[in-house]
């Protein structure tokens, strides 16, 4: 279920806070702005802009001080902490500039995390995994770990992880942060496919370069929205 207008995403003048000290920091200061379902957004901005503190917010990882998120129509202010694990488990998968696999597991159980989290048979957690795998060009790493792929596979079994619980939302931050320029555009590729096959993406980036892909760019300055771009 989406919210009014086709949004997946919605903030209303949304703030975060955070003390340092006797300083207040207003790393979000009354942002409003929604996100369609099946669109592309690229988040930019300088180091401390609030770029990073409005994905958290976005995964659910972190909560407002004021204002309203509302994902696909629910108001995620009026959730326990249960229910937000639960929401971020089932309705949002995470790509991560530093991959956060498991380097214990192989690439398969890296993939089927998710899914042991929501209580999923090993069958049906397997034959998952291996169709992934294979969507993402690694169906031959399976019973690889981590430390035997290199930086451009281990982001790819990131991105099967990501799929595994079929997201409505998938976030992206910095996904090529860690990969040299043609693996950045091999990357960019699978999330341009993923993208067309109706995923929503939203993806905090610095480089130009790679913000091209999106099809709207939001440029984020001193916890504001300083403007957006759309292509």
């Amino acid at each position: 279920m989406t919210g009014p207008n086709g949004d997946i995403v919605r903030l209303d003048a949304a703030r975060k806070i955070y003390r340092m000290g006797n300083q207040q920091v207003n790393a979000l200061d009354g942002v409003t702005v929604a996100f369609t379902r099946g669109s592309f957004w690229a988040i930019m901005g300088a180091s401390g802009s609030g770029k990073s503190t409005m994905m958290n917010i976005i995964g659910c990882l972190d909560r407002l001080s004021d204002g309203h998120y509302r994902l696909e129509g629910q108001d995620v202010g009026t959730l326990d902490d249960d229910q937000l694990s639960e929401r971020r488990l089932r309705h949002i998968g995470f790509i991560f500039q530093s991959f956060n696999l498991i380097p214990q597991l192989t690439v398969q159980r890296n993939i089927e995390l998710p899914l042991y989290y929501l209580g999923w048979q090993p069958e049906p957690s397997a034959a998952r995994a291996t169709e992934l795998a294979r969507r993402v060009g690694l169906e031959d790493r399976l019973h690889h770990r981590p430390t035997e792929l290199s930086g451009g596979q281990m982001q790819r079994v990131a991105i099967a992880r990501a799929l595994a619980n079929d997201p409505h939302l998938l976030l992206a931050d910095e996904p090529t942060g860690n990969l040299d320029s043609a693996t950045g555009e091999q990357i960019m590729k699978l999330l341009d496919a993923l993208h067309r096959e109706g995923k929503t993406i939203i993806m905090v980036t610095h480089e130009p370069h790679i913000a091209v892909h999106a099809r709207s760019r939001l440029y984020m300055k001193d916890g504001r929205i300083d403007r957006i771009d759309e292509s």
